[in-house]
């Protein structure tokens, strides 16, 4: 009925604060357990006889895991966000179920963690895809880039607490640790705290999913803009549409390539600062500060640009410009016998943090330019699309590391060179803001 209509301008509810805060949660406890392996690999080594090659592959699970990208994206666009979050948290207790499996043989044991890491990474596509269809279905023009960056950013914020928890929690072999209670190293005390962590993530999985199954509305009563109750296009259609559109290429390829290096890149962290003497608690307080400093800065960014309009490109112009020379200075850094710059905590500190910042901090930006772009796309499509492409390269750059993980060179190489070729690609890409233009016009 014409009265029960809401007005152009749209109508929000106090409670979309509750969805986002369910939805990131669920988020950031995906990225805790897909990061659990890689900042303690020198523990796990030895309480679970893991090689390189294993803990590589623990990490290769999260691309992966987005074989069925495409199948997420249909089940948003047509059963809503209730069904796809519950689907998506109950892969995520199943797998973290998994790992927990107390099996005395190792090699079985060692195949259910795998299973584990699998199932949690199939969870990546919704909790990577999902963030911008939130910010559209439940928040105003004036608060969805901000509420984008909170519900993507969050999963990164649990990859950086895993940089925390885990060598915090876990001692490393060589008996180095910062509790009193964890001076002895021995195999099976170090296979117990492992354990710990991974009956404590099974638990907090458990309880978000619950969470969520009590209350996770698929969308609002009433739309909150006029763009929310547009009609948007078929899935076969927004896929014709993304494909034969040369502007958002150019810019999936820009967000793709260094997004999916350093994702890559910080998933083995540890692995690479081995080599130049970094302790196994260091390698994890700078993977943990490089990403909590992208996400501040990314919701910082996300507010200014929902005050001023209009300024995506600009604000990625200047992050990834910041990347490419943090990114430089790392890689120069490493090269210590060529360059002879110092290679001190303190440098790799800086250069490992201020890269995390800048390419971290410019996610929730491109997915904004993204959905602007392309309108009217669905946005799940849209990112989902974007982030399984970032997700390609991470996957090839992974797969490489699998046969050449004795020597790093060419992998630290590897984040300049994208750096500057997404700086390149956003100088030539012409900006445009279709959503945003139908919000103001048609609600004036």
């Amino acid at each position: 009925p014409a009265g029960r209509l809401p007005p152009l301008s749209g109508r929000v509810y106090g409670r979309r604060w509750l969805v986002l805060l369910l939805f990131s949660l669920l988020g950031f406890a995906q990225g805790l357990v897909w990061n659990t392996w890689g900042p303690i690999q020198n523990s796990a080594r030895l309480a679970f006889g893991f090689s390189g090659w294993d803990i590589a592959l623990l990490v290769f699970w999260g691309p992966i895991g987005f074989a069925p990208c495409f199948f997420f994206m249909w089940l948003m666009d047509k059963k809503g966000l209730r069904v796809t979050v519950l689907l998506t948290s109950s892969l995520m207790v199943l797998g973290a179920g998994l790992r927990c499996v107390p099996v005395s043989d190792l090699e079985i044991r060692k195949k259910l963690i795998h299973g584990g890491q699998l199932l949690n990474g199939l969870a990546g596509p919704t909790v990577m895809n999902a963030a911008p269809f939130l910010s559209t279905t439940w928040f105003s023009p004036d608060e969805r880039a901000t509420a984008t960056a909170i519900a993507s950013l969050l999963n990164y914020l649990g990859a950086a607490g895993a940089f925390l928890v885990g060598p915090l929690v876990v001692p490393s072999p060589n008996g180095t640790a910062h509790l009193p209670l964890l001076s002895q190293s021995n195999t099976e005390h170090i296979k117990d705290r492992i354990e710990a962590v991974l009956y404590a993530e099974f638990g907090m999985v458990s309880l978000i999913f619950s969470a969520a199954l009590a209350y996770f509305p698929s969308r609002p009563p009433f739309p909150p803009s006029v763009a929310a109750a547009s009609q948007r296009l078929s899935y076969r259609r927004s896929f014709c549409r993304l494909l034969s559109n040369f502007r958002f290429l150019m810019i999936a390829l820009a967000y793709a390539i260094p997004l999916g290096v350093f994702s890559g890149w910080s998933g083995v962290l540890d692995l690479i600062l081995t080599p130049v003497h970094v302790s196994q608690v260091d390698a994890g307080w700078i993977g943990f500060w490089s990403i909590v400093g992208g996400c501040v800065v990314g919701i910082a960014m996300a507010r200014f640009a929902d005050f001023i309009r209009g300024m995506l490109k600009f604000i990625l112009l200047l992050l990834l410009s910041g990347a490419t020379l943090a990114s430089t200075w790392f890689t120069l850094t490493c090269l210590t016998s060529v360059t002879h710059l110092p290679l001190t905590t303190a440098t790799l500190y800086t250069s490992c943090i201020l890269l995390g910042i800048f390419l971290n901090s410019s996610v929730p930006i491109f997915f904004e330019l993204f959905v602007e772009t392309v309108y009217p796309v669905p946005e799940g499509i849209t990112c989902g699309v974007v982030t399984f492409l970032s997700n390609v390269f991470m996957g090839v750059l992974l797969f490489f590391l699998t046969f050449y993980h004795t020597e790093f060179s060419w992998f630290n190489w590897c984040l300049p060179g994208s750096c500057l070729l997404s700086l390149l690609l956003i100088l030539c890409f012409r900006e445009s803001y279709d959503r945003l233009y139908l919000d103001v016009v048609v609600s004036v």
